[in-house]
């Protein structure tokens, strides 16, 4: 046999994904391409490894077994790959992250610089809900937690990253653009509220009831893109971290309503268990952080600073 390591990576993303098709978009190899591997690689084998009936792409029970011996094999190579790293001075390995839904507009630029220097480092992160993300450091899953609350049960430490700021939001309108929005005109209107538990459901929740507003009809979605989707529908008002519309305000889509008491203010906190012990990896991104937290807020956060 003479397979490539190129043609098993193919393979896998083809029974992955049970389509040549959705394989290419994410390998970002034409359609072409992609057949020409698969079957470069299948001339290997007498047993089929895959059937395509109609436009379906199913995985034998042999190709399942390839695909097995694939994975351990990709993993093998990635491993000698790290141990050559590892012998010439590098960090190797991988950072585990798990992270609250509205993090993924926050996260990622704390981690290109980190990532980018450090080439035997992988990066594992998961994007959920608070209560997974709460779940996952529990269990000791992850390295860190990108939270906006910090979890009342935990013992934990943590680093401070950057303001979380929420405002009322709704669809852009000319007419009434920049507008104060007084208590009784919100009496009126649906309310658009995060699942219950997360952090933006909590302030929002707390904002109303301190304030005494009386709620006739609400909407509850469970992502903060299908409340935008919502919001830009004109099916009501929400309370929004400001960290996700960036495009949406530019583009004149959405608009920041005046309400009294607006906007809460928190803070995004990495957070790892107070008795975990860091791996190499996990020590080195904290000093990461510790050096260039301020930098990258200047450099990629300019324009939420200046948003009062």
């Amino acid at each position: 046999m003479n397979y490539t390591l190129h043609q098993l990576k193919v393979f896998l993303k083809v029974a992955e994904k049970m389509s040549i098709t959705k394989a290419s978009e994410e390998l970002h190899l034409t359609q072409p391409a992609v057949s020409i591997q698969l079957k470069n690689f299948q001339d290997q084998f007498e047993i089929p490894l895959i059937e395509v009936i109609g436009k379906q792409v199913y995985v034998t029970d042999f190709g399942k077994e390839i695909v097995d011996s694939s994975k351990k094999i990709i993993e093998e190579v990635a491993e000698i790959k790290n141990k050559t790293l590892a012998f010439k001075g590098f960090l190797t390995g991988q950072l585990k992250l798990s992270i609250v839904s509205t993090g993924k507009y926050v996260m990622p630029f704390f981690l290109t610089d980190f990532v980018h220097k450090h080439r035997g480092v992988s990066l594992a992160m998961d994007v959920t809900n608070k209560a997974t993300v709460i779940k996952d450091l529990e269990t000791n899953k992850i390295d860190f937690a990108l939270v906006s609350v910090l979890p009342e049960n935990l013992q934990v430490k943590r680093i401070e990253l950057m303001e979380n700021k929420l405002y009322m939001v709704r669809k852009y309108n000319e007419a009434t653009k920049s507008k104060l929005m007084h208590t009784k005109t919100m009496e009126k209107t649906p309310f658009i509220f995060r699942e219950k538990g997360s952090a933006t459901h909590q302030a929002m929740e707390l904002f109303i009831k301190s304030h005494k507003i009386p709620i006739n009809k609400t909407i509850q979605l469970t992502s903060n893109e299908a409340v935008k989707q919502a919001l830009l529908a004109d099916l009501g008002y929400s309370i929004m971290p400001l960290i996700g519309l960036k495009n949406e305000l530019n583009n004149n889509q959405l608009e920041i309503v005046s309400v009294k008491g607006l906007p809460i203010k928190t803070h995004w906190n990495l957070v790892w268990l107070k008795e975990k012990r860091l791996s190499p990896i996990a020590e080195a991104y904290l000093a990461f952080l510790q050096e260039n937290k301020s930098a990258i807020i200047e450099n990629h956060f300019d324009w939420y600073n200046r948003t009062e």
